[in-house]
């Protein structure tokens, strides 16, 4: 255990991060402190520093740890299927669209990991936005609306606050 703010965190949980030096020490001690909360993270930081195994490491050591851990990356995914993906279709939506649950709905009860959210189309970020405040959406093509209980664990190596600025990331999301 590590001393913060006047009580003990047990880090044990986190004892696949390797390192024990001041700063791997308090990375550890960030972690134990945010997994229990059922709180949204947004990790920042180059590719290879370990944003995709921080997210798996909070959600093991959470109180979602039995409940799937689902994770999407949003720069492999193309700008005209996102949608879909995160939310689903129902037939007829669209030329081929069939019966698909999308990510949000496979992860219900767990934890959805959206890694490169910098990459994001921007028309998607407001609806992205609207799921998190209420915890709601609606498969393309429907009007059906369908409540999910959802974390979300959100990563990029990307500048968001230049974005911002740029216009090309919305800061209500961001915040």
């Amino acid at each position: 255990p590590v001393r913060s703010f006047s009580r003990t965190v047990d880090i044990s949980g986190f004892r696949k991060f390797a390192g024990s030096s001041k700063i791997v020490t308090d990375l550890k001690r960030r972690l134990a402190e945010v997994a229990p909360k059922d709180l949204s993270v947004l990790f920042l930081g180059e590719s290879g520093t370990g944003k995709t195994f921080a997210a798996k490491l909070l959600h093991d050591n959470s109180s979602r740890k039995d409940k799937s851990f689902v994770s999407v990356e949003m720069s492999s995914v193309s700008e005209s299927l996102a949608e879909s993906e995160l939310f689903g279709t129902v037939p007829g939506a669209y030329t081929g669209a069939v019966k698909r649950s999308g990510r949000f709905a496979k992860a219900n009860g767990g934890t959805l990991f959206l890694d490169e959210i910098g990459d994001v189309p921007l028309f998607l970020q407001a609806k992205l936005l609207r799921v998190i405040q209420s915890r709601s959406f609606e498969k393309v093509g429907s009007s059906k609306t369908i409540s999910v209980d959802v974390r979300i664990i959100a990563a990029t190596n990307r500048d968001l606050e230049a974005m911002i600025k740029a216009g090309t990331f919305r800061s209500d999301l961001y915040f």
